[in-house]
């Protein structure tokens, strides 16, 4: 009999040990929301205004504007504002910073920021499409310019509708492609696309 008893009591712990792989668990799924929430987010590419440097479809880790500061020139980044495209996220580049000037020689196709001529290797085309936004534009305080790298097919700063960007208005920076979407001039996937984004 007392042996019996002396078998039975480790049953207790088991039932502690359940409860705690439970609360693990839980602590697990909160934090991951929590970061999927305010420092990470998966972000899929609608549309083709910043081809050739991403795809329809591309699918991105973005990190939040919380954790890596405000955007710098050249920097991919995800914004939104809900008067625009029915406040869906649109992705842009990242072309001056508050206090620079943009001017855009549509005849040449030319991007100008305080007087200098860009070198745009990543742009599928020169810039020749007007939006109707009066140039040049001086950036206001807390505000980027953006335009998207497929110059002739992007709805970015150059529309009156959109303008200069605020900064509050930026969801995260795009830092990594982690799976690519059908590149339009091959119909494939191309996985060696897959990495960092500069």
């Amino acid at each position: 009999m007392e042996e019996r008893k002396r078998e039975a009591k480790p049953a207790a712990p088991r039932g502690r040990d359940l409860y705690e792989w439970i609360g693990a668990l839980v602590c697990v799924v909160l934090a991951a929301v929590a970061i999927f929430t305010f420092a990470v987010r998966l972000v899929l590419v609608d549309g083709g205004s910043m081809r050739e440097t991403l795809q329809h479809g591309d699918c991105l880790l973005t990190v939040s504007r919380l954790l890596c500061g405000d955007p710098a020139a050249g920097d991919i980044v995800i914004l939104r504002r809900e008067s625009f495209r029915d406040g869906e996220p649109i992705v842009k580049r990242v072309i001056a910073v508050e206090g620079q000037t943009v001017d855009i020689d549509f005849d040449a196709g030319v991007v100008y920021v305080d007087g200098a001529a860009l070198e745009e290797d990543y742009i599928r085309q020169p810039t020749y499409l007007e939006e109707g936004l009066d140039f040049p534009v001086t950036v206001p305080e807390g505000c980027v310019f953006v335009l998207g790298d497929n110059r002739n097919d992007s709805d970015d700063s150059r529309d009156p509708d959109l303008g200069p960007v605020d900064v509050r208005e930026i969801l995260g920076q795009a830092v990594l492609l982690l799976f690519p979407g059908v590149t339009e001039s091959t119909g494939a996937r191309d996985y060696g696309r897959i990495g960092p984004l500069a």
